[in-house]
């Protein structure tokens, strides 16, 4: 018969394996002796859940933030050292991941519709380039095509005298 667990007690499983902890699934399988499979599932389950944006039993406060408290979290934690940003983490259900990629989003700008038109601009400009290259290679090629034929054709008035000289 297959032995039961309690939700806590997954949770506190689930935890181990997910951010800020990734725990090998190896690894906690011999600490707790449960079936490697059935820690891939459990995290497996867990992470197509729609909870999935903060681990289990952790304070869901992070998922709910508007973008205003996002950046006043964003502004608190800026002066901050790595120990007093965990702790300032543990004491609001955050993690510094969570913060970092905040802080990264402001600083770029969120908006998606400003980077869709971003890489159409950077598609356009490396085609553009892509287009210039291929003429400069073409224009080189020619160049040093006249400037072989226009060597050879003093060696060969060099060679076989200059057909004025004669007259």
């Amino acid at each position: 018969m297959p032995t039961r667990y309690s939700e806590e007690f997954k949770a506190n499983i689930i935890a181990k394996l997910l951010p800020p902890n990734n725990a090998r699934v190896l690894d906690v399988a011999k600490e707790t002796g449960i079936p490697k499979d059935t820690l891939y599932t459990w995290r497996t389950k867990y992470r197509h859940a729609p909870h999935s944006s903060t681990a289990p039993g952790q304070n869901q406060k992070s998922g709910s933030l508007r973008s205003e408290e996002k950046f006043a979290v964003v502004l608190e934690t800026a002066s901050l050292n790595e120990l007093e940003l965990g702790e300032y983490c543990r004491r609001n259900g955050l993690y510094p991941e969570q913060i970092a990629g905040w802080k990264k989003a402001f600083i770029q700008g969120s908006s998606p519709e400003a980077s869709k038109a971003e890489r159409t601009q950077l598609q356009h400009q490396a085609k553009t380039i892509k287009q210039l290259q291929s003429e400069l290679h073409r224009k080189d090629k020619a160049l040093a095509e006249a400037a072989a034929l226009l060597v050879l054709g003093k060696k060969a008035q060099a060679l076989l005298g200059d057909p004025e000289d004669e007259k």
